[in-house]
């Protein structure tokens, strides 16, 4: 995964009803006027801000500034659920993005001129940056508290660094989808899958039927060949499980182990199968070219019946799609392969880092952390948090919900995106072009061989 597909979360929500139900949520007095009231018509209740205030000191009248990979239209949700602590610790947050964030980044870290916060999308960035520059500040006691006790320990370590725990999740994703049309399933009875051999009886069955079952896309710019990772790890923790994968990120074991041949080559029994691919585009190799945020559409004119993405794909649809259990589409859960593993489930996401440890980014950053946060951003729609105290009703939309639930099952067996958690050489290099070379010909023994060769020594 890379930063891009992060960016692309949000269901469209408008911007109004996000800032109504910030200060319907809020209700009461508000003395500092301002903004919310310009935008929503309403008053701000200051009584659940009061803890940061008596936490971090009188922080009236200071400025956070915060860096995002999180650009328009998707980033107005971020900026209306800060209006409340706004309004009621007198604290300005300047809210900025860039599609060039990773590079920007480092500059203005090298200058001595970094964000106040920055939410960054991939750990193995926050772990170059803290051992490269040591520029990020620890947590404070405040943020490592919500997450001890609302986040499971896997989150926590995403955001640690070297014993040191710097960040706490912001917001999440889950890969592990397959989306599909209901309308369409249910015309041609179609079942949803509940095992691999489901899956892959429901594409043979589709196949028989004179149609392509799926329809896939890697092309994405710079970044070409992401998609394609994402799909391999997914296989990956069916096959091998969550402990190898683990080993196969950090290098552990080399990148062209036989347990990642193995996953490789099940993920081409559908990615370069003929037979399979690529509905509504072509053949196999048109998979190289096909816009990754295009390969789903042909779901609706059935040209395809399956896509694999991630909750995040959700805003690709044309406007008026109905996305629901009984709509045009909807997502079922990516099934296991070996049961011995469990339910795995890959998601991303990501985290919020300080660079300065004043009074009022420690209280921006415990802000963020909070479940009360959590539950307003939920209701703005179009978002997903690991906090597991994030009260499912408050999710706006069915995919974020489907998402949520995932990510709160304590049966499920949660891995962060690994190309994320590698050295970017690998996971952002070697990695995206290798699966470009494998879908347009190239043998899986021989990829995995060239991609080990660039590990960083």
């Amino acid at each position: 995964m890379v930063m891009r597909n992060v960016r692309r979360g949000p269901v469209a929500v408008s911007a109004v009803v996000g800032l109504s139900f910030v200060l319907a949520a809020c209700g009461g007095d508000d003395d500092n006027g301002g903004d919310a009231d310009a935008a929503g018509g309403g008053d701000v209740d200051c009584a659940d801000f009061e803890q940061y205030t008596d936490t971090y000191g009188d922080i009236e009248g200071t400025t956070v500034t915060i860096y995002s990979t999180i650009t328009p239209p998707e980033d107005q949700s971020h900026i209306d659920s800060y209006v409340g602590f706004e309004e009621c610790t007198g604290v300005d947050v300047k809210y900025e993005s860039s599609d060039e964030f990773e590079a920007q980044l480092q500059v203005r870290i090298q200058g001595g001129n970094p964000p106040d916060i920055a939410y960054l999308p991939q750990p193995g960035l926050l772990q170059t940056i803290v051992r490269d520059s040591g520029a990020p500040v620890p947590a404070p006691e405040g943020v490592e508290a919500n997450v001890d006790e609302y986040f499971s320990p896997d989150w926590k370590e995403y955001g640690t660094v070297d014993g040191t725990f710097y960040a706490a999740p912001v917001g999440s994703n889950v890969k592990s989808f397959v989306w599909y049309s209901p309308t369409a399933f249910e015309a041609n009875g179609y079942e949803i899958p509940e095992t691999w051999d489901d899956l892959v009886a429901l594409s043979d069955e589709i196949v028989d039927n004179g149609g392509v079952p799926w329809c896939q896309g890697i092309a994405s710019g710079d970044a070409t060949g992401w998609p394609a990772t994402d799909f391999i790890e997914d296989i990956l923790l069916r096959t091998a499980g969550p402990e190898v994968y683990d080993q196969w990120y950090t290098h552990e074991i080399p990148f062209n182990d036989p347990q990642i041949v193995d996953a490789v080559n099940q993920a081409g029994e559908i990615l370069k199968n003929p037979d399979y691919v690529n509905g509504g585009f072509g053949d196999v190799s048109s998979i190289a070219t096909t816009d990754v945020n295009q390969a789903g559409l042909p779901i609706l004119q059935e040209q395809c019946y399956l896509h694999r993405a991630a909750s995040f794909y959700a805003p690709n649809w044309p406007e008026g799609t109905d996305i629901a259990e009984d709509g045009d589409v909807y997502a079922f859960y990516l099934p296991p392969i070996n049961e011995e593993h469990g339910n795995p489930v890959l998601g991303a996401g990501e985290f919020a880092v300080a660079f300065d440890d004043r009074p009022e980014v420690q209280a921006f950053q415990d802000y963020v952390s909070s479940v009360e946060w959590a539950d307003l951003k939920a209701s703005l729609g179009g978002w997903v948090s690991a906090n597991n105290a994030v009260d499912l009703n408050n999710y706006q939309d069915p995919i974020s919900r489907l998402s949520a639930e995932l990510l709160q099952d304590e049966e499920a067996v949660f891995r962060f995106d690994a190309s994320d958690l590698m050295p970017g050489d690998v996971g952002a290099g070697s990695f995206w072009t290798g699966m470009v070379d494998w879908i347009t010909g190239a043998e899986t023994e021989d990829v995995l061989t060239q991609i080990e060769n660039t590990w960083p020594e």
